[in-house]
């Protein structure tokens, strides 16, 4: 199996399959994992071929575009990779990370069991806060038609994962929903470093976009 060349076909289907989606779960968003997730592994000393086809394929079909369906995304992830011949266990592991991925609330756990899996997370976490994860917050408010903020809607701290996706709260609650949360719940000391300056920058944001909403 040539690992480059399947690669190379897996990260042209992502962008086939994704390109121009604009709830911010885009192609883009992929290849900033995907070359996130890269980069980490090196750091990290993972295995780069299972990090590389999870990150892009990890959003190949979200649930949160499918009506709540966690299965689909595994499920096409493991054809595609089936089509192009991939060893199983390589398919395995790779659909386990997807399945396991994803934030499912405030207080509900999601432990990854091997490395890889803990750096295709912390790779798309990285991309859900700082300045593009600003950016695609306000980007998925606004496909789903929700209110930027209204201050008389708190925040919730979701206890269960069906609970977290029937949430249709105002953009800004996200940021106390999840977004703040992600700092503390990278796995890789790589991520770690990585996320404090993105964190920060969200502090600042919301510092200025409630001064602001005041007219101060």
């Amino acid at each position: 199996m040539n690992k480059e060349y399947v690669i190379k076909l897996t990260e042209g289907y992502a962008r086939k399959t994704l390109e121009g989606e604009l709830s911010g779960h885009d192609y883009w968003h992929v290849y900033r994992v995907w070359k996130t997730a890269k980069f980490i592994a090196k750091k990290e000393k993972a295995d780069s071929f299972i990090v590389e086809l999870a990150a892009l394929l990890h959003d190949i079909a979200d649930w949160k575009a499918y009506d709540g369906d966690t299965t689909i995304g595994p499920r096409l992830a493991r054809e595609w990779l089936e089509s192009i011949e991939v060893d199983a266990q390589t398919i395995s592991h790779v659909c386990e990370i997807i399945n396991d991925l994803s934030f499912k609330g405030a207080e509900v756990k999601t432990p990854m069991r091997t490395l890889e899996g803990k750096i295709v997370q912390d790779a798309d976490r990285l991309d859900a806060i700082g300045a593009i994860g600003i950016a695609r917050t306000f980007a998925y408010g606004a496909s789903k038609g929700r209110e930027m903020y209204n201050p008389s809607i708190p925040p919730k701290k979701h206890k269960t994962f069906e609970e977290y996706k029937q949430s249709k709260s105002v953009t800004i609650n996200h940021f106390y929903e999840k977004l703040l949360l992600l700092k503390d719940l990278m796995n890789t000391k790589t991520a770690k470093k990585l996320a404090k300056e993105r964190h920060k920058f969200m502090e600042e944001f919301l510092d200025q976009f409630f001064d602001k909403w005041e007219c101060k």
